[in-house]
């Protein structure tokens, strides 16, 4: 194992077995980012503080989610006198991919100088395209998980398009926390979106997520003719699920978005992507038209 900050190790699944190097290293706390239960590995005594993130080193594996328990249990170690052990079982992409993290948070660092950093300490580690993408994210979050963030719901939300082919199967459910809470049940000063034809409430403006504007008719020349000009503009909100969608989305991988109140066809979706009319396309697609639905804004007046 090898020190790569005050209080922070970074190490193979091999270093565990080394207790007088642990020992020598003032080690207190083991975080364990493997797909293998570091238990059997771990001296029996039970005076290491443990936290294990089940994972493999794959490029759709997720990390982001538990980047910031784990940069907190880190620190925990480091404020209390003691070290931590990140390891994974090669010591070169997973636990790379945490002490990176770390690194960011502790330093306020971006994610390229934080690499660097590491990597000028121990050349060897390379964490994966997938996990690459991901610190990047973190960095745009400001090295804090926003789950209300649009950039974190689509994230999410591509993580289980990866996954579907599980969900359609029905070897796996889709998390309940994907799906926003239905904006018909509760009240709220939030921009609001209601059906067109029956006035029901569909969802509110954080929903809403936002994608760079494609490049227009050029994207559709693979349909239409290459000399098609016009205005570049999106026709449809790219939303996350809403509650009152979740039995039109289980087990299949596209279909229509109907009102649930008047049955009327407000959009479609699809696990697998769709191209919005500015030619951007989103992956997974969830989509709603902007001619069948009306943006409702609350009015303050004063008296």
């Amino acid at each position: 194992m090898l020190l790569v900050d005050t209080g922070v190790y970074i190490g193979t699944a091999a270093d565990l077995n080394d207790r007088q190097a642990l020992e020598a290293a003032s080690v207190t706390h083991v975080l364990s980012v493997d797909s293998a239960d570091p238990a059997l590995l771990l001296p029996p005594d039970g005076k290491l503080l443990r936290k294990w993130i089940d994972v493999l080193d794959e490029a759709t594996s997720d990390l982001l989610s538990h980047m910031d328990a784990c940069c907190v249990f880190i620190e925990e170690a480091v404020k209390g006198g003691g070290a931590a052990l990140v390891h994974c079982q090669a010591g070169r992409s997973r636990s790379a991919t945490i002490v990176t993290a770390y690194l960011m948070k502790r330093y306020q660092l971006g994610f390229t100088e934080a690499y660097n950093r590491l990597k000028g300490l121990k050349q060897d580690v390379q964490v994966n395209s997938g996990f690459e993408e991901q610190l990047h994210l973190y960095e745009a979050m400001h090295c804090e998980v926003d789950t209300s963030s649009s950039s974190y719901k689509q994230y999410r939300l591509q993580k289980i398009t990866e996954k579907y082919p599980e969900l359609q199967q029905g070897l796996a459910q889709l998390p309940r926390e994907i799906f926003a809470c239905d904006p018909a049940n509760s009240s709220s000063s939030e921009l609001s979106y209601r059906c067109r034809k029956c006035r029901r409430t569909l969802f509110r403006g954080s929903s809403v997520l936002s994608h760079a504007v494609g490049e227009g008719a050029s994207a559709f020349s693979h349909k239409k003719p290459s000399n098609l000009t016009g205005e570049v503009q999106c026709t449809s909100y790219f939303v996350e699920p809403v509650q009152w969608m979740e039995p039109a989305l289980l087990g299949v991988m596209n279909g229509q978005l109907l009102c649930p109140k008047c049955r009327s066809k407000l959009g479609s979706f699809s696990w697998c992507g769709d191209q919005c009319s500015c030619g951007r396309w989103v992956t997974p697609a969830f989509q709603l038209h902007r001619n069948r639905v009306d943006e409702i804004r609350q009015l303050h007046v004063s008296k």
